[in-house]
């Protein structure tokens, strides 16, 4: 499948989308955001692919939303509105669903929706030159779509507190608010990212699709409740090959070979 704005690569199990707006700052104007969404599905989709890069070209990660087309949005009717929303409000959904490790490579500014995306990826990892903000007041916007995504990953109070300021954040805060996982100079970020992807798809698929789903299946579970739904979700790894093939791995001081079942 071919993309118009972004770019798609393949290798070793581990694949890299790459917003290619550069010269806007890679917005989430209504194509890229349809096929942002697009892309992802197929990657997670693939057997092949054991965690996937999200980055962006150029000097920033992604820029919030395109500003020409707020201004086009109101010749537009609501219900057109509504429905082109739909697109924006899908790709957001995808942190919910998705089973492969989404790894945000955040290597510039990362505005309103780009803010969302670092914010619903599993990881994410940042450069020193990176900035971050819920900005969207500043325009007489308000942080929609986005906010459970901010909510998850800052807490209530900080989340509200990004949204009513619109104040932009450095790496470094970000870091301290729980927003990215890691900060590395600008320099190593290619690097530091395919080491942390390379060694979240050296781990058996299978058992990190459950982590994953065991992780977002209880975030809004009661609290005993949960543990039955994780008891649950415990009985296919323990029945499962890769469970096998690793502990036999380990007891032969190999590396395991997964089969991703």
């Amino acid at each position: 499948m071919s993309y118009e704005t972004l770019l798609y690569t393949v290798e070793n199990g581990i694949a890299t989308i790459t917003l290619n707006l550069p010269e806007i700052r890679n917005p989430l104007t209504s194509r890229l955001a349809t096929e942002l969404a697009a892309c992802i599905r197929q990657a997670d989709e693939d057997d092949g692919i054991n965690a996937i890069i999200l980055t962006g070209s150029g000097s920033a990660f992604c820029a919030g939303g395109n500003l020409n087309e707020f201004r086009e949005n109101i010749a537009k009717s609501v219900p057109e509105l509504y429905w082109e929303g739909k697109e924006s409000t899908r790709l957001f959904e995808l942190g919910a669903t998705i089973r492969t490790p989404l790894i945000a490579s955040v290597n510039g500014p990362a505005f309103g929706g780009g803010c969302g995306l670092v914010a619903m990826c599993h990881l994410a990892i940042a450069s020193d030159q990176a900035k971050f903000g819920t900005t969207e007041l500043r325009l007489g916007l308000v942080p929609f779509v986005i906010l459970p995504w901010i909510r998850r990953a800052v807490g209530e109070r900080k989340a509200m507190e990004m949204m009513l300021t619109a104040e932009i954040y450095s790496a470094e805060k970000a870091l301290e608010l729980g927003l990215i996982n890691r900060l590395v100079p600008a320099d190593q970020l290619a690097a530091e990212t395919l080491k942390l992807a390379q060694t979240v798809a050296s781990y058996s698929p299978l058992a990190v699709e459950l982590g994953i789903e065991a992780f977002r299946s209880t975030e809004q579970t009661e609290l005993l409740g949960s543990f039955a739904q994780l008891n649950t979700l415990r009985l296919v790894s323990f029945k499962s090959k890769d469970l096998l093939e690793g502990a036999t791995a380990f007891l032969e001081k190999r590396q395991p070979r997964w089969e991703g079942r």
